[in-house]
């Protein structure tokens, strides 16, 4: 059976790549992704939401890889996401954010800071 190759969506982080083979890495590309949290596929992952909420994420590096001409790191990212009601202004069901976590393939290309970032277990 087909299976068609995952989505991937392009960043840049040029601080990631400036901080690369220092202590400082994990940090600056923690805030870097934080910063880019919008372009992260985050909605794609929701488990029991069904939007994305606008608050911030929590970025965990758990293992990063030089592969010679890119930077590979696998992080895990805790987000919040939301159940919609109807919004009508008498809804009792105020939305609660709810927790969500994903895993994600993040390949920084040691040239240009130019970075794909592929949803793992989709």
């Amino acid at each position: 059976m087909f299976s068609p190759v995952p989505k991937k969506t392009m960043l840049t982080l040029e601080k990631s790549l400036a901080a690369w083979e220092t202590r400082e890495f994990d940090a600056v590309l923690k805030s870097e992704l934080a910063q880019h949290a919008a372009d992260l596929p985050l909605q794609k992952a929701l488990t029991q939401g069904s939007t994305v909420a606008d608050t911030p994420v929590t970025v965990l590096i758990q293992r990063t890889m030089d592969t010679g001409g890119a930077i590979r790191v696998r992080a895990g990212i805790f987000y919040e996401g939301l159940l919609g009601g109807c919004a009508c202004a008498n809804d009792p069901t105020p939305e609660s954010p709810l927790t969500e976590y994903c895993e994600v393939e993040v390949d920084i290309d040691k040239m240009s800071g130019e970075a794909q970032v592929r949803l793992l277990d989709e």
